[in-house]
């Protein structure tokens, strides 16, 4: 798995999740749920770097970010099971 930032936001016009890789550009994905978003994200994330190796492209490193870690509540669990 990849550790590149992943940023998720539901697109209304499309009716799916659609995610952006911000630290390698143009790499976006979707999917029908949060889950298989996420999934299509690290195989488009594999293919970019395939290619910016084919090209002689430089590849970021991930960023370090500062990890928290959230206990997840029943309201958060049941609005995460809703989007699916």
């Amino acid at each position: 798995m990849y550790k590149y930032e992943i940023v998720m936001y539901w697109s209304g016009e499309d009716q799916c999740y659609v995610t952006e890789v911000p630290e390698l550009p143009g790499c976006m994905s979707d999917g029908e749920t949060p889950v298989e978003a996420i999934q299509n994200t690290q195989e488009i994330i594999k293919v970019w770097i395939e290619t910016a190796i084919a090209d002689g492209d430089p590849i970021p490193e991930p960023k370090k970010r500062k990890e928290i870690s959230l206990e997840p509540n029943k309201e958060t669990i049941a609005a995460m099971l809703e989007a699916e």
